[in-house]
């Protein structure tokens, strides 16, 4: 049967029952290990079986399902392509919420509920564009592994981490991966919509601050106080200045909003001041903002058990974030703010990753946009956060984020995230199928 061009209407018809199903399936993970994804995990390998495939359901802890299928493409030659979103969420208040966070509603063309922008309408996507190949005979040029992981959003340890360490061969001849984070409509105000592709991460360093001193009584004086010395280098961490560093994708993204803005602005010029220039970009700074420093925000403290006892030691964590190439600058630079009389370690790490701009992956998921987005401008993007894509860094997988969604103006995308109220409208999803069914074709 001949490839049809894009994307049936039964695919588009079942993007959306697969989101509001998969948001159903209350997958919130609460960190330590509370989370059960088995339940989404079995959506998952039904919709793959009912479009040919064979899929693996894997677990490193009873009820953290992962889910894993190969597409064999028709260049044995070529390498194999990872697509993956991971099956779990961050937790939801319903009480906060204008619609029930795990009804999955579809109402005036919006399909509501946590997930629906992180990440299950991606989920949802890939189901639908693989059953559609099935329904016509459709076959990738290269093989395509897809991968639905658990504990994305906490340690990845039960979930991509797993994989990795344990099911490498799943992933045989894999280079390059998509998932979440890039490809949505930013706009950029003056009706100019900004479509960035991932290709960067910021390395992750969620740090534990430790102080000791001397135990003691409040009412006396102790110059040897484990939390003042504590808080002193909390203060110092929180009002550190970092400086501007240019990686490769954040200086090709400055380059790339500068013109688009009419700005005369290039990091390599002798007087290109870069906080200068995010305030000529409007709203498309933000796009840039967050990733063209190392940050560490102090988030906890923990310290004492009774007002007037002063306690032997204090604790309190930090939410670092490292530029690639910056991670020895940023530890000298935490030695220096932390000071002798505080110690630090890694509470959890991942590392700062970066993928070439000018590859011909690049390229064409650049196309695959601006055929189904003709009036938007496509630029890369440094993540300011971080993916399932540092786990599977480790098997030599470069990734790119890539879940396209076309958003209407208004929408903001950036705080559906982990937000109240996450939404996705039933248009967004199936420009993501065409797209997405375009760009795996020829991939």
């Amino acid at each position: 049967m001949a490839e049809v061009e894009t994307a049936d209407q039964v695919a588009l018809d079942e993007v959306v029952a697969f989101t509001s199903g998969l948001i159903r399936i209350d997958t919130s993970n609460r960190g330590g290990g509370d989370c059960r994804e088995r339940p989404a995990a079995e959506y998952v390998a039904e919709r793959l079986a009912g479009a040919g495939l064979e899929p693996r359901m894997l677990e490193r802890t009873e009820g953290r399902t992962n889910v894993v299928a190969r597409i064999e493409g028709t260049d044995p030659s070529a390498d194999a392509l990872l697509v993956h979103g991971h099956l779990d969420v961050v937790p939801a208040e319903a009480a906060d919420w204008s619609v029930h966070p795990f009804s999955g509603e579809v109402r005036d063309g919006v399909v509501w509920g946590r997930g629906a922008v992180d990440m299950k309408n991606m989920d949802a996507m890939v189901l639908a564009v693989v059953r559609s190949w099935a329904r016509h005979g459709v076959r990738p040029r290269r093989d395509i592994v897809l991968a639905f992981t658990a504990d994305e959003e906490d340690s990845a340890v039960d979930g991509a981490g797993f994989l990795t360490d344990h099911h490498p061969e799943l992933f045989e001849g894999c280079t390059e991966g998509i998932s979440e984070s890039g490809g949505v409509t930013f706009h950029a105000g003056q009706g100019m919509e900004i479509y960035p592709i991932g290709a960067g991460e910021r390395g992750t360093a969620w740090l534990r601050l430790t102080a000791r001193g001397r135990a003691g009584h409040g009412s006396k004086v102790n110059r040897d106080n484990a939390v003042s010395r504590l808080a002193a280098a909390v203060t110092r961490i929180g009002a550190h200045e970092w400086p501007v560093r240019m990686t490769p994708t954040v200086r090709a993204s400055i380059i790339e909003l500068a013109a688009l803005h009419g700005i005369d602005a290039h990091p390599d010029a002798a007087d290109f001041d870069a906080d200068e220039l995010l305030g000529k970009l409007g709203p498309a700074a933000a796009l840039v903002a967050p990733v063209i420093r190392n940050s560490a925000n102090p988030t906890m403290l923990s310290a004492g058990y009774k007002v007037n006892v002063i306690p032997g030691s204090a604790t309190a964590y930090v939410d670092g974030r490292i530029l690639p190439g910056a991670e020895a600058e940023f530890h000298a630079t935490l030695d220096e703010l932390t000071g002798p009389e505080v110690d630090w370690d890694y509470y959890h790490g991942g590392v700062a990753l970066e993928a070439p701009v000018d590859s011909p992956t690049f390229q064409k998921l650049k196309a695959a946009l601006e055929r189904f987005a003709p009036e938007g401008h496509v630029v890369p993007y440094c993540m300011s956060g971080g993916t399932d894509a540092k786990q599977f860094t480790r098997l030599g997988i470069t990734g790119y984020g890539f879940a396209p969604l076309r958003l209407p103006a208004g929408l903001d995308y950036q705080a559906l995230f982990h937000g109240v109220d996450e939404r996705v409208p039933v248009d967004a999803l199936h420009f993501g199928v065409r797209v997405l069914d375009h760009y795996l074709r020829s991939a």
